[in-house]
């Protein structure tokens, strides 16, 4: 059995082929976590560069409440930046508001809402992160014992082994305990880990003795290096590129783990094929790199465009009014959240996309704030136009001339939609007194209605007598003047109760059937006891029928023009004549109908 006193000063301290190659294939290794580390730190980045300051809080809230909070440290920092740049940015605009508003710079105070929850979200998290790193230091310390033990039983393996142990058996166990401990501080792990290989070096070294164990060791290494180099192959047409990635470093650790020494004719053979293999799929990083250049190049014209939409609405060429600047403050903010939502742009240009994007949005803030302290003015003479109405409105909320009075109550609403915006701290203040004045008016008006619904019910007995009356009238002699005398005493009834309407229907329907059988026009009807609003509907109508009538002369004089012979004495045309006699004499009753009603007569 080989030991170390067998093995010279320069035999023990010179690195081996096999030593070297892995120390090579170490730092290979080293680099593609390094690679691996810087992908995923932007990967992260990007992830959050659209978050809002909400969704940042909440997920910095999810790594505080999560099992491994405290060993999170990058990506809570990561979020913990973008949370403070952003909260930055808001307290910049409320001080530009600030000062456009004509404020003094140095008397600018505001505490954000969110301040004080990302201060204790950080504080929380500090205790989290504090509590880990000691575990870890604690577990750190055991799993530096446990290592060194492990070096310790592999340089007895080639040592001290008593005779009848299974070497390959051993440094199997060995090897997969090496594999599987846990991490140690880092200013630890260079000296531990070239320790490990040394005495691995050595061992194998001493399995030279013993071709037995040696070409077992060889043959199963070799074994895991053609596993490896396979799944490399197939990575090669892996479609997700970062996928591809993550997993090469994985069997990069595999390799020098687990996959070394073999056979000298095969170790650089499988290294360099596996190399070769490695820098392929790293290659592949240009696709990737390509992907993410064209979306980020499509989230930087996006996001220009929405800059220059916003830009736009901050320019309006024509005088603007309230309506245009809150459809517009509802649209800019529509867009503000599409801006954030937007993923990662071009690192050279992300800081000029997002500087830009402020500056806009400050530029629309300052024009829009620029237009509502120009209306100042107009508010206190819209307040002073609104104190008018409800003067007004109190003036005659006890009114009962209700023919009157409600009308004026309806105009006055409509006055008051009418007029613009008021001072936003007299707003609710007088909306409340004017519907107060209103309200009482009409709560009044209600109920000296449902008082007269008594004298409602007594007028439907009386008309449902005259139209008995009308029912019972025939055409004789006498009976037009019978029918003016009780359209006259039915004009002078009042209302009846709703539900007894369609007696107005029926009188209405039985008049045109009496007037029709006497051969008689309503509008030739002479009536009195008419309401103003009555006389001016029938005077819309007999202006109406005199139009029609009119009309219809022009028309049967016109047909008459298309005769020869267009005389009284042709016995074709004589039944035309007489048409036009009757609408003639009609018209004139019709006209003088109408002459009665606006001369008051």
């Amino acid at each position: 059995m080989t030991t170390e006193n067998n093995l010279s000063e320069n035999e023990e301290n010179k690195p081996s082929a096999e030593h070297q190659e892995t120390v090579v294939e170490n730092n290979i290794g080293n680099t593609e976590e390094n690679h691996q580390d810087e992908d995923s730190d932007a990967s992260h980045h990007d992830s959050i560069a659209h978050l809002s300051l909400t969704d940042v809080l909440k997920e910095m809230e999810k790594i505080i409440n999560s099992n491994n909070a405290g060993e999170r440290f990058r990506e809570f920092n990561a979020l913990k930046e973008k949370a403070n740049h952003t909260i930055h940015d808001e307290v910049e605009d409320k001080k530009h508001e600030h000062t456009d508003a004509g404020n003094a710079p140095e008397n600018f105070s505001y505490e954000h809402p969110s301040q004080s929850k990302l201060s204790a979200l950080i504080n929380i998290f500090k205790e989290k992160h504090d509590h880990f790193q000691k575990n870890q230091e604690e577990e750190q310390k055991k799993n530096l014992e446990q290592r060194q033990s492990i070096i310790e039983r592999l340089k007895n393996l080639y040592t001290n082994s008593e005779p009848g142990v299974n070497l390959f058996k051993s440094i199997r166990e060995i090897k997969e305990e090496w594999s599987n401990a846990g991490q140690v501080a880092k200013s630890e792990f260079k000296i531990l880990n070239n320790n490990y290989f040394h005495h691995l070096n050595q061992f194998y070294q001493m399995l030279d003795m013993n071709k037995e164990f040696l070409e077992q060791e060889y043959s199963h290494n070799l074994e895991k290096r053609q596993h490896i180099i396979a799944r490399a192959k197939e990575l090669e047409n892996e479609p997700v590129v970062q996928k591809a990635l993550n997993e090469l470093q994985y069997l990069h650790k595999l390799w020098k783990e687990e996959a070394e020494p073999v056979a000298e004719e095969f170790r650089e053979k499988t290294w360099e094929e596996f190399k070769e293999i490695s820098n392929k799929i790293h290659e592949r990083k240009t696709e990737l790199s390509a992907a993410i250049e064209t979306e980020q190049n499509a989230n930087l014209e996006r996001k220009n465009e929405i800059i220059a939409e916003i830009r736009k609405l901050s320019e309006p060429k024509d005088n603007a009014n309230h309506n245009y600047w809150q459809n517009s403050i509802r649209r800019v903010e529509e867009l503000r959240s599409e801006f954030l939502k937007t993923g990662s742009v071009p690192r050279k240009l992300s800081n000029n996309n997002w500087n830009d994007f402020k500056t806009t949005l400050r530029g629309f803030n300052t024009t829009k704030n620029n237009y509502y302290k120009s209306l100042k003015g107009s508010q206190q003479q819209n307040l002073e136009e609104k104190m008018k109405l409800i003067q007004t409105a109190k003036d005659n909320m006890h009114s009962e001339e209700w023919d009157i009075a409600v009308a004026l109550f309806k105009k006055l609403q409509e006055d008051w939609k009418k007029i613009g915006h008021v001072p936003k701290s007299m707003t609710n203040k007088i909306w409340d007194e004017f519907r107060d004045a209103c309200n009482t008016f009409f709560n009044n008006y209600r109920e000296k209605s449902s008082a007269s619904t008594d004298n409602w019910k007594e007028n439907y007995k009386l008309k449902k007598d005259i139209l008995e009356e009308l029912k019972a009238i025939s055409n004789d002699e006498g009976s037009i003047e019978k029918i003016e005398a009780l359209k006259t005493s039915w004009n002078n009834i009042g209302k009846v109760p709703r539900d007894k309407m369609n007696i107005n229907s029926e009188f209405n329907r039985t008049l045109r059937e009496k007037l029709k059988l006497n051969k008689i026009n309503e509008l030739e009807l002479k009536e009195e006891g008419l309401s103003e609003n009555q006389l001016t509907d029938k005077a819309r109508k007999i202006k109406s029928q005199i139009s029609d009538l009119e009309a219809e002369i022009v028309k049967l004089e016109n047909n008459l023009s298309f005769f020869k012979n267009p005389s009284r004495e042709n016995p074709l045309l004589a039944e035309t004549y007489n048409s036009i006699d009757d609408k003639r004499a009609h018209l004139e009753t019709l006209k003088q109908n109408l002459h009665s009603i606006i001369s008051g007569e």
